[in-house]
């Protein structure tokens, strides 16, 4: 495709390449028409002699059918495809779920000169009719030859792809002081409800477990078990202490439980007190602190993708340290900026 300056005798059919205003200071022309004999005399009225245009080569694909290709190619199972404008095309979510990007491969085709496609981060929850993702083509047209690698790259398998998150089970476990049992409650189940439900998840009960001497290790494991018989499909832990070791009486009661720890300690902060264990192919989460709090953290990074069905590994956890640093949330008993600064 060439673009630049033409006579207006030579602009007929061409593609404008710029908004043009009129003498009131509106819009008169939109960028992206084909210039009609009646454009060419509206601009010689404004005192136009050239005018800035886009030539398709004959090997040239026009931005929208360039976008509708690009996009009908990496878009994958529960993505939809909205109508093409100005180059873009959307891909929303059909259904709630998980949304898969080959990261890999998205750089190959964002590689390509002129084509673009950006997405919600790999492993990102979307809702239904949520956007994931969308599609530019950047000049008016591209070669034919760039949208065919662009579709040879998603051939073998399409780039992204939503996981649907089927209806799941949850049983929210808290523990802590006895007397302390209602504020604990309180300050930790609308946030965690809050997240399941959002997820598609039903909550099937809220247990409270004293935690007043060894005693309380073998009640957790024994609701842990109770909770497993009755069919749930994933257990969240949390309490007034947050899981302080490896050792600590959370991991120990799920390990009583026949269950086995999976990761304790991420690198998100906030956040860094996860446990993620298994008792089977049931996920245990052991929610740091944080999670009574309604704004991002580890939880609402890990918790789709455990309703989605993933097994979670500790490489996978230890990976999210880039970007892991998060906007520090206001219930935290010491916030981050109230150290000190080295002298």
């Amino acid at each position: 495709m060439k673009f630049g300056p033409v006579p207006l005798q030579a602009a007929a059919g061409l593609i404008l390449g710029h908004n043009i205003a009129g003498l009131d200071g509106r819009r008169a022309l939109r960028k992206g028409r084909a210039l009609s004999a009646l454009d060419l005399a509206q601009l010689t009225a404004l005192g136009r002699s050239t005018v800035y245009v886009a030539e398709m080569a004959a090997d040239d694909v026009a931005e929208d059918a360039a976008a509708r290709r690009v996009a009908a190619a990496v878009a994958g199972s529960n993505l939809r495809c909205s109508g093409a404008a100005s180059g873009r095309v959307n891909l929303a979510a059909s259904v709630r779920g998980v949304l898969r990007v080959d990261a890999g491969r998205l750089l190959q085709v964002n590689a390509l000169p002129g084509i673009t496609v950006a997405t919600l981060a790999n492993h990102s929850p979307v809702q239904a009719r949520q956007l994931a993702a969308t599609v530019k083509i950047v000049p008016f047209a591209v070669p034919d030859a760039l949208v065919r690698a662009c579709e040879e790259a998603a051939a073998a398998q399409p780039l992204l792809w939503l996981d649907a998150i089927p209806a799941r089970r949850a049983a929210i476990i808290l523990s802590g002081s006895a007397p302390a049992s209602a504020r604990i409650i309180a300050d930790f189940e609308p946030a965690l409800r809050g997240r399941l439900e959002a997820l598609g998840a039903s909550v099937t009960g809220v247990h409270f477990v004293a935690l007043e001497d060894e005693g309380g290790e073998a009640a957790l494991a024994a609701m842990l078990r109770q909770q497993l018989d009755a069919g749930c499909d994933i257990i969240l832990l949390a309490g007034e202490t947050a899981i302080m070791d490896r050792a600590d009486i959370a991991p120990r009661a799920v390990e009583r439980a026949g269950g086995s720890i999976a990761c304790f300690g991420v690198p998100v902060d906030p956040g860094n007190l996860l446990m993620l264990a298994y008792v089977g192919s049931v996920p245990v989460l052991g929610a740091p602190g944080c999670a009574r709090s309604r704004k991002a953290n580890i939880v609402d990074w890990v918790l789709p993708r455990l309703l989605a069905g993933d097994r979670i590994t500790q490489a996978e956890l230890a990976a999210l340290g880039h970007g892991g640093l998060l906007e520090e949330i206001p219930e935290r008993p010491a916030p981050r900026i109230q150290l000190e600064e080295p002298r």
